[in-house]
């Protein structure tokens, strides 16, 4: 299931990023985090997607979601410009943006590049 995160969740659960500098996952496994808004047109033609994704890829890849409308702090912190934007984080390396509604191929090939699964 997908679980929305907030300032104070993403920091306990991704990245504490008040006090840190260098980017230190704090999950054990990746993670993708869709940063979207309700009112979005594509954010919500990709929710359906993350749903199956999160139940497929269950123990494998966690999924959450962050409201920008509501989490404008943690926008602005990754730089969120255009909605949906996608943030691919693996267990260990730097995390990658892409922006735009992805077809679940999309998010598929960017396991199998990024996180190797």
């Amino acid at each position: 299931m997908v679980e929305h995160l907030t300032k104070e969740t993403f920091i306990e659960k991704i990245f504490d990023f008040q006090s840190e500098k260098e980017w230190n996952y704090k999950g054990t496994l990746p993670c993708v985090i869709d940063f979207y808004a309700d009112w979005c047109g594509p954010c919500k033609q990709i929710a359906p997607v993350l749903e199956e994704l999160a139940t497929e890829y269950k123990d494998k890849v966690n999924i959450y979601k962050i409201n920008t409308e509501e989490q404008q702090e943690l926008s602005s912190a990754f730089g969120v410009r255009s909605i949906p934007s996608i943030l691919f984080v693996p267990a260990e390396g730097q995390p990658q943006m892409a922006a735009g509604a992805l077809p679940k191929s999309g998010f598929e090939d960017a396991f199998k590049d990024i996180f190797k699964i």
